[in-house]
Parts: structure tokens; sequence; C-alpha cells
């Protein structure tokens, strides 16, 4: 009991340290696009919203097929 204790412990300050550093870090983009791309993937789309916005985009039209596609036959 008393390891899984020490491990717990351990993992804790091995976290905080991982956080402090990651507070610490400044990055640089060279585009609004890098920045909100970056944003994007840093940051979780609330269920709700996800739901909502999937239903209201069912009802739009599908993009026409590439006439490459028609022209393979796919």
């Amino acid at each position: 009991m008393k390891q899984q204790n020490k491990f717990n412990s351990q993992h804790e300050q091995e976290m905080a340290a991982q956080h402090q550093s990651t507070q610490n870090t400044v990055q640089e983009f060279s585009t609004v696009e890098e920045l909100l791309r970056h944003d994007a993937a840093q940051t979780a789309v609330p269920a709700g919203l996800a739901d909502r916005l999937q239903k209201s985009s069912a009802d739009f039209p599908r993009p026409n097929r590439s006439w490459w596609k028609k022209l393979l036959g796919q």
C-alpha cells in the first residue's frame, strides 16, 4: 500500500512539473491560420454543440461530384 502511495505522489509531482513547463512555453505562429489550427486541436467541442451542428448541417445539399470522379465512374 505504501508503494502505491509513493507512486501516486511521484506521479503527481511529475504531472505538476510537466504542467508547469507547458505553461511557460511560448509558441509563435507565422500565420493566423496556423494559430487557429493549433487552437482548434487543443480545444474540445462540447457534445451538445457537436450534436446541434450535426443536426443543422444534415439538411445542406451534398456537393456535386468532381468531373474526374464522374469520368472515372467513382
